[in-house]
């Protein structure tokens, strides 16, 4: 099987498939249908990094016994607007339905609602978190931390991890505004992906095991990715830390890496979800009209496309027409799930 061959998969396929997988690998049916959403979801907007592509990692962490695949999380409330959700060592796609069931109606009440989900393995896009929040009608941010992978700025070797952070804000039509990024110049697994593929970076990605600049991927891998715009992006990627691992007691990056097996799955850590209602800050009777006034302007500039419109292009077609899969990811997807 030639590495350039690619198969035509259905989503709903593509979501059977990786949860008998994961079943197999040792996940009760809630965890494997939780997991198996988040990455079906991904390769449905197009995110080849973090769909079926994130299956080997999610199956090796369950084999060396790294994740309990049938953790049942627990849900307590810490204060007047925050929540814990504690995975117990499971992943976190099944802690986060937990969260948002609850964080949603305490946005409500509160007007502002935070979750500290404490002790998961977050694998994920961020934007599949917080879309539910979004689409409910209230505005979202997602916050998690990984293992040393991005030198600091001014530095060359991996402190921070790929950090990402998401942004959602509803729309009056019922669709959505979501940014999902990471705080690096590009996400690990699309540098995975081009080492795969033999594909060159751009220049800025990443430097060698040597510090030197390079478009290799494979030796960014094996060397450090750098932030986004310099200091701006190790700025992001600290607060990212903080948020995610200082405020919540979870292990920050160079901690997770410390007690990781490194069996190539995600390592233990936390998550911070926030969620708003637009309508108890003031303007109860207006925001929604005057953000459609100002997202209608932007989207109007020449050459402007707004965060989430090519996703959403993305998913309409592939609901339709279904994915190309590389046939070696596919073929050994479908061995895993017996």
């Amino acid at each position: 099987m030639k590495a350039s061959e690619t198969v035509q998969v259905s989503i709903g396929d593509i979501t059977r498939v990786a949860t008998a997988a994961l079943v197999q690998a040792g996940c009760d049916s809630g965890n494997a249908s939780a997991v198996a959403r988040v990455m079906a979801a991904a390769d449905r907007d197009g995110c080849a990094s973090h769909g079926l592509f994130r299956l080997g990692g999610y199956l090796a962490s369950l084999k060396s016994g790294k994740v309990d695949g049938k953790a049942r999380p627990s849900t307590k409330r810490l204060g007047p607007s925050v929540i814990q959700v504690d995975g117990h060592g499971g992943f976190a796609p099944l802690a986060m339905v937990d969260a948002r069931e609850a964080l949603a109606p305490l946005a409500r009440e509160q007007g502002l609602a935070a979750a500290a989900l404490v002790n998961v393995h977050h694998f994920s896009a961020l934007w599949a978190d917080i879309e539910p929040l979004v689409e409910a009608g209230l505005a979202a941010m997602c916050f998690t931390a990984y293992m040393p992978a991005v030198a600091p700025a001014g530095g060359r070797e991996p402190f921070f991890g790929t950090n990402p952070m998401a942004f959602g804000w509803p729309r009056a039509d019922g669709a959505t505004i979501i940014f999902d990024q990471a705080s690096a110049a590009m996400a690990r697994g699309e540098i995975m992906i081009a080492a795969r593929d033999g594909h060159e970076l751009p220049p800025g990605v990443g430097v060698d095991g040597e510090g030197r600049p390079t478009t290799d991927p494979a030796a960014v891998l094996k060397g450090a990715q750098l932030p986004f715009g310099g200091y701006k992006g190790s700025a992001i990627a600290l607060m990212v830390e903080l948020l995610a691992c200082g405020l919540l007691g979870q292990p920050f990056s160079v901690e997770a890496a410390e007690e990781d097996n490194r069996d190539g799955g995600p390592p233990r850590g936390g998550m911070l979800v926030l969620a708003f209602d637009p309508a108890r800050f003031g303007d109860s009777d207006g925001w929604l009209a005057h953000s459609e006034f100002f997202l209608a302007r932007l989207g109007a500039l020449e050459g402007v496309r707004l965060p989430g419109d090519r996703r959403a292009k993305n998913r309409a077609r592939i609901d339709r027409e279904g994915t190309r899969l590389p046939a070696k990811l596919w073929a050994e997807a479908v061995r895993a799930a017996g």
